[in-house]
């Protein structure tokens, strides 16, 4: 008969986040206030009544695929935990409810902190936001890491729901001087020679332009520079580093002053962004999620 996450001990399963968190079952130790025996006699009463190993024994451990489910639900029982004690009167007066979000660059610095300051303060709600790329902004949801993420994909992670934001729009740009140097001419021939400015190794933006531009028979130059910042993004391209794909907003007021030129007008690429969100009852989430959604609906493309 399988076991159900609902008749998992509950000291076991908070020894194990607390191993995860902490890093070593020592460190767990001296945080719950027991001993490092109690802490590795938890796991593996944890980990015989599930039927699986659930940490990898390295320094620090590492949850496995199943341990990575424990961990969720963990988080996700110490969410509800929260939210009840606040709603019962039971937290101390300092105590702030914290709500973990992951988010994309471009986003974090165009639209997103908009939305978190429509969240009233006298919720008490500590944010806490863990930057990453869009497309890997869900594995983050799948480990337990957050609560909810701004992501590219619409399938949904396991035990989070999921709803359509709008669509993040970019535009290829580059200032007048770099134009004039390294694009004259055709643009369709110039553009795959001319250097680059990539977010990192992994954004694929730009080549995306391309492969329109060339029906999918080519990617952008070699020499690419990587900036990982979304404001260093912009200014390397304002600079004259190389081209780049600048969202939307940031690129508008810069075109208007005649500091940077638009390459396609005609070829934006608009990257599809959603609301990832565990599913759980809880008035802090709900509420961020209402400030996020109504705020999205203001500076996405629908």
């Amino acid at each position: 008969m399988k076991t159900e996450l609902t008749e998992l001990p509950l000291d076991q399963v908070r020894t194990l986040l607390a191993v995860v968190d902490e890093g070593t079952f020592d460190a767990a130790a001296a945080a719950l206030h027991v001993t490092p025996s109690a802490v590795s006699q938890r796991v593996k009463a944890l980990e015989q009544r599930t039927g699986r190993v659930l940490l990898v024994r390295t320094k620090p451990v590492r949850p496995t695929e199943s341990g990575t489910v424990v961990v969720r639900f963990a988080r996700q029982l110490a969410r509800l935990e929260r939210d009840a004690r606040a709603e019962l009167g039971m937290n101390d007066a300092g105590d702030a409810t914290r709500v973990s979000v992951a988010v994309n660059a471009d986003s974090l610095a165009t639209w997103f902190l908009a939305a978190l300051t429509r969240v009233p303060e006298e919720l008490r709600l500590c944010f806490e936001l863990r930057r990453e790329d869009e497309s890997r902004t869900a594995t983050l949801l799948r480990e337990g890491l957050v609560m909810a993420a701004v992501t590219s994909s619409p399938d949904p992670v396991a035990g989070c729901s999921v709803r359509p934001l709008g669509r993040m729009r970019y535009l290829a740009t580059a200032n007048p001087e770099f134009t004039e140097r390294h694009l004259g001419g055709s643009l369709r021939d110039a553009l795959p020679r001319a250097p680059v400015v990539t977010f990192d190794r992994s954004d694929d933006l730009q080549d995306a332009l391309l492969r329109r531009l060339h029906r999918g028979r080519t990617v952008a130059s070699a020499v690419r520079h990587h900036v990982p910042t979304s404001e260093g993004f912009l200014s390397a391209v304002t600079a004259g580093l190389g081209w780049g794909m600048i969202p939307e907003a940031q690129a508008e007021p810069l075109l208007r002053a005649g500091r940077l030129v638009q390459l396609a007008p005609e070829h934006p690429v608009d990257v599809p962004l959603y609301w990832q969100q565990w599913k759980l009852d809880s008035p802090a989430l709900a509420t961020v999620t209402e400030a996020v959604t109504a705020r999205a609906a203001q500076a996405l493309r629908a």
